[in-house]
């Protein structure tokens, strides 16, 4: 059903638009939010069209600290670092900006997330990690939390996780997305599958989209990146983690809206639990409803 592309910009598409034609009518407002992988590799072109033709002006990126700075790295982009002090995540992701766009860097696996899967590992690996941090081995570290805690979890119970700890984080990109003037907005992380999916996942859910339009845009995510999927896996290898991390499972959204149900009483009630409140909700809800 993508619709939209871009020359360097993988999975690419108006999550709207999407979602109205699995549907077959015109329920939510184009034009508003778009989802993809990483827009780092953005050709003039495609700078061009995301601030011209698709008139982005607001990007939530919800990738790490770790992944700015290794994205930097490849396009030999100065960034100030240390081992003893890592920069921020707006100062590590601040080369790859394009001009003209507000960006919110929301670090979808940071805070409480990710002390929450550290206390998981062993004493011994936990020390290893921060030794390996310290000396500035950022991904060399995060590969112990992938083989030992990340790959035992999956997609689906990190996806958990996520809304379990995750909670300050996806009140700030509520919040961005109760903003009117903030639209259009793009919505990213690396591949722009599972953080992203998770965060459309909730949108869509708070917009009472039945979950078999919501699963296909979820899963519409693997084809749009198998060009590229050998290229991934090598990334995703680095950190300790298999080939399922590279797909899309078929019961993603159902698990997600079940943990949403019987832990929270639903999307509405978890995101109130979490500090988005019913006036932000219908406020994002006014920015995405046609009718």
């Amino acid at each position: 059903m993508p619709s939209d592309s871009l020359q360097n910009i993988l999975n690419f598409r108006d999550v709207a638009q999407t979602i109205n034609e699995i549907q077959g009518n015109d329920r939510l407002r184009q034009g508003r939010i778009y989802r993809s992988a990483l827009p780092d590799n953005a050709s003039k072109s495609d700078r061009e069209a995301l601030t011209s033709k698709y008139h982005i002006n607001n990007i939530i990126d919800l990738r790490s600290t770790t992944e700015h700075l290794d994205q930097a790295k490849k396009r030999n982009a100065q960034v100030h670092t240390s081992a003893a002090l890592a920069p921020a995540n707006d100062e590590a992701a601040e080369p790859l900006k394009i001009p003209g766009i507000t960006y919110h860097e929301i670090n979808l696996n940071g805070g409480s997330f990710a002390r929450a899967l550290l206390w998981k590992l062993r004493w011994l690996s936990l020390s290893k990690l921060v030794g390996l941090m310290v000396l500035g081995y950022r991904v060399e570290a995060i590969a112990i939390l992938g083989r030992e805690v990340m790959a035992e979890r999956g997609l689906t119970g990190l996806g958990k996780d996520s809304l379990d700890h995750g909670t300050s984080e996806l009140r700030g990109i509520f919040t961005v997305l109760a903003e009117s003037s903030n639209y259009p907005a793009l919505i990213h992380c690396t591949q722009g599958k599972d953080r992203t999916g998770l965060v459309v996942i909730l949108l869509l859910l708070l917009l009472n989209v039945p979950l078999g339009a919501i699963s296909a845009d979820y899963t519409a995510s693997e084809n749009e990146l198998e060009s590229e999927k050998e290229s991934r896996m090598e990334e995703i290898r680095r950190i300790g983690l298999g080939e399922e991390f590279a797909a899309c499972p078929a019961g993603f959204v159902q698990e997600i809206a079940g943990h949403l149900h019987n832990v929270y009483g639903g999307v509405n009630e978890y995101l109130k639990r979490i500090g988005v409140d019913e006036r932000t909700q219908d406020k994002v809800k006014e920015n995405m409803l046609a009718w």
